[in-house]
């Protein structure tokens, strides 16, 4: 007991100083002072129901990528039989939620359905494939989408549109951000700090499909469409115009985009596309000089300009009656990346200052009354050993602190709940140290060995305990929501800190004192 490595010594009290340090910029910050910007200022962020923010609800439209798989689907078809060059075929149907076609004799049935089976997938883990293959009326092909990779498609739409939202809440400068899905199809978000949704809302609330179509000026008779065509509205309301339905480019072959002025100093987005892209993008205009194309966003026509020269470099510039918020919001939104599915609010609540900060009050007074309480408690009943855990409490409450400033977490009303549960964890196990403590010395045993047993003994109980309540907490943050994870995110922390400050930091004091003044007896 009384042996002590000192460079086990150095190494408790450098981490437990660190962990300090790291808290002190926070609690300056709070204590309205200003921390010096020439320091390191690891700092705690205050969650939502604390400092206040909005707080959104998005729901995606499945039925829309249900509908853009078909289409997708419609296009490698047409590729790959022409790539093949041995399939005669007809035209290609998407009626009724399926894509369906005839080939030219019998004799060309099995050389169809190997160019077909290489473009379907497994659907996940569910063992099945995404689109299931037919042969009807022995020349007719019918690809219908299977409900696993329906299924499978609608989460892998969720998991783009989540880190697309991030993202494009990430370039507004806000800072943590929870941003989680819900169920299915919705996606929960929450910024700390914004009280006005409505900037967010238009940012989130963007596709951002961007395409390039070429226009198809004898292709609209009527406000129909001709075969292979479609009719797409201007984005002010002036009149539709039509354009090949297949092919062209699309957004997803940006590499960046910024808001800038054109030479009659108007707002534009100036977008930069990638090697491929930019090849496309030549192509597209050389093959096409004299003739119109259409940039297309979000199902509306921005404009629709004459190809006067072929466009090389892999450039361009975006117009559209934009100001200067607008052409930025959109500029952000490409940056991003393009919604693979529409999103829409479902839910809106806006969190005042006012009540965060009424939260932190009355959370603080429960903090520090309880602690006053715990700490009277412990040095009445144990003396000097309660002196040594309301020392390792104090020290807990700061290291917890430090901790959740250095790896950049959030602090949330719930997590002010685990503070106080950790505090009470806490002096639960010096409780239970020096509670064997005395029945060790009741036992008749000397005051080394009594304390020594006694540290050893409980410490079994003490690390049990805490390893169930670890497990706990990780499936809290696991499985739980935004609220859930703050109280899960300081229940870990203040486990592991209270086991250090507990147990071996008030050993290593209790060895010193024992060291040093030799008592014959304790008085705990």
């Amino acid at each position: 007991m009384l042996d002590f490595p000192r460079w086990k010594q150095l190494w408790y009290w450098a981490l437990t100083l660190l962990c300090v340090a790291a808290a002190v910029p926070s609690i300056v910050s709070w204590a309205g002072g200003n921390w010096p910007s020439s320091l390191p200022n690891p700092k705690i962020n205050l969650g939502l129901d604390l400092a206040g923010g909005s707080h959104l609800l998005l729901e995606a439209n499945a039925d829309q990528v249900v509908s853009q798989r078909l289409e997708g689907k419609e296009e490698e078809v047409r590729a790959a039989l022409k790539k093949a060059g041995n399939v005669h075929y007809g035209d290609i149907s998407t009626k009724g939620g399926v894509l369906s076609f005839m080939v030219a004799s019998n004799a060309e049935v099995d050389a169809a359905r190997e160019v077909l089976v290489p473009l379907t997938t497994g659907a996940g883990l569910s063992g099945k494939r995404d689109w299931d293959i037919q042969v009807v009326d022995t020349t007719r092909f019918v690809l219908t989408p299977t409900k696993e990779g329906i299924a499978d498609a609608i989460d892998k739409a969720m998991e783009t549109a989540t880190e697309v939202v991030r993202k494009r809440i990430d370039a507004m400068g806000t800072r943590e951000p929870t941003i989680i899905r819900q169920g299915a199809d919705r996606i929960v978000v929450q910024v700390p700090g914004l009280s006005d949704p409505a900037a967010l809302k238009a940012l989130l609330g963007q596709t951002a499909k961007l395409e390039f179509k070429l226009v198809d000026q004898n292709g609209m008779a009527g406000g129909v469409a001709a075969p292979g065509d479609e009719i797409v509205p201007f984005a002010n309301g002036q009149g539709a115009i039509a354009v090949k339905r297949l092919g062209g480019i699309k957004g997803d072959r940006l590499t960046n985009a910024t808001q800038s002025f054109s030479q009659h100093n108007e707002a534009v987005v100036s977008i930069t596309f990638d090697n491929q892209g930019g090849e496309q993008f030549a192509r597209l205009t050389s093959q096409n000089v004299g003739k119109p194309f259409a940039i297309i966003l979000d199902g509306k026509v921005l404009s629709a300009p004459n190809i006067n020269e072929p466009i090389m470099g892999g450039s361009a510039q975006i117009s559209g009656s934009f100001t200067v918020e607008s052409a930025n919001q959109l500029a952000i939104a490409l940056r991003s990346g393009a919604l693979p599915v529409d999103l829409k609010v479902v839910e809106e609540r806006t969190v005042g200052p006012d009540l965060g900060a009424d939260s932190i009050h009355k959370g603080m007074i429960a903090m520090v009354v309880g602690t006053a309480l715990v700490v009277i408690f412990m040095a009445v009943t144990y003396g000097r050993f309660g002196i040594y855990a309301n020392t390792a409490v104090i020290l807990n409450v700061l290291m917890i602190l430090g901790i959740m400033a250095v790896f950049n977490t959030t602090l949330t009303l719930p997590g002010i709940a685990g503070f106080v549960l950790t505090i009470g964890a806490a002096v639960d196990a010096n409780v239970l140290i020096n509670e064997r403590i005395r029945e060790e010395r009741r036992r008749g045993r000397k005051v080394v060995q009594s304390v020594e047993l006694g540290y050893k003994e409980a410490s079994r109980t003490i690390f049990d305990a805490n390893i169930t309540h670890i497990i706990a907490a990780v499936l809290m943050f696991e499985f739980g929501s935004g609220p859930i994870k703050g109280f899960a995110v300081v229940l870990m922390i203040g486990i592991a800190t209270s086991v250090f400050t507990a147990v071996f930091l008030t050993r290593m004091w209790v060895a010193g004192w024992l060291r040093r003044a030799r008592p014959s007896d304790l008085h705990i």
